[in-house]
């Protein structure tokens, strides 16, 4: 059997930078291309030396174990919990396309003979990289999503809201990119189901105005709710109908969490400074 390792090589640091990459991604870790690729080789270098290696089994995990805490060294600031959090992500992925990879072969694989006469299965390289690509490709998808849950969830927030004599608790969900404003207050967002269910079939209307959105723009009704009680937050806040999602009943304006709703450009201020990872349109303001 001959083995060209310049092949094994190229393949298993190939492999090893894609993986350490997304494990870098999924604990959003800051990819620093040197050294990913410095421990990408390493990787690959790891893989070529250690058939030459002569140890017990025991011996042989801890050397495998050990090598990949090193690749995420390499391929981390020096950061020990980033590097702890890198490890932990980059081992349950090399498991996962492992797994990927071997029901792939079952399938995909090719059986030849080798050189001591027995059958052997061998898995096209082309199917190798092209599963890795697609796992790459997942994974990031995955982890993209995974943080847009939780940062939705973590903008989650019960509410009281009093209008009318009535009142209900709803949960609320903190929009960086409502900057609606009606005569200098901040103004929330409710579903037309929630305006009926907290001001009747005929609320009293407090004004217009104008709202502008990825659908286009168009005049919405204003309405007084008398008291909003959110976090630190208490007081009375104005509400217009508009799209809200199904995990929650009310948009609250920025401005009510960070307390600088008395100027508009503040609010706006807040919302380009949003750190997330979803893009989020910005509501127009009435001037």
């Amino acid at each position: 059997m001959v083995i060209y390792w310049e092949y094994a090589f190229a393949e298993n640091a190939l492999l090893d930078g894609l993986l350490l990459y997304l494990a870098l991604k999924c604990v959003r870790s800051r990819v620093r291309f040197l050294r990913l690729f410095l421990a990408a080789g390493l990787g690959g270098a790891e893989a070529v030396l250690f058939p030459l290696l002569t140890l017990p089994d025991w011996a042989a995990y801890a050397v495998k174990a050990l090598g990949g805490i090193l690749l995420c060294l390499a391929a981390t600031s020096g950061d020990i919990k980033k590097c702890a959090l890198s490890a932990t992500a980059f081992f349950a992925l090399t498991f996962a396309l492992g797994g990927a990879l071997t029901a792939a072969y079952s399938y995909f694989g090719i059986e030849t003979v080798d050189g001591t006469g027995f059958y052997v299965e061998r898995a096209p390289v082309a199917l190798v990289f092209a599963g890795a690509g697609i796992f790459l490709c997942a994974g990031l998808a995955g982890a993209r999503a995974l943080y847009r849950y939780k940062k939705m969830q973590q903008n989650l927030l019960p509410c009281r809201l009093t209008a009318g004599g009535k009142t209900v608790s709803w949960t609320g969900f903190a929009d960086s990119g409502n900057c609606l404003t009606f005569r200098g207050e901040p103004v929330c967002v409710l579903s037309p189901a929630g305006v009926f269910a907290l001001l009747g079939a005929s609320p009293p209307v407090a004004g217009r105005i104008v709202v502008g959105t990825v659908n286009g723009t168009c005049e919405r009704s204003v309405f007084r709710i008398e008291q909003l009680c959110v976090g630190t937050f208490c007081g009375g806040v104005y509400a217009t109908v508009g799209d809200v999602g199904k995990a929650y009943q009310i948009i609250l304006h920025t401005g009510i969490l960070e307390g600088c709703h008395a100027h508009v450009f503040d609010a706006q201020g807040l919302a380009a400074k949003d750190k997330g990872r979803g893009k989020r349109h910005t509501l127009s303001l009435r001037k």
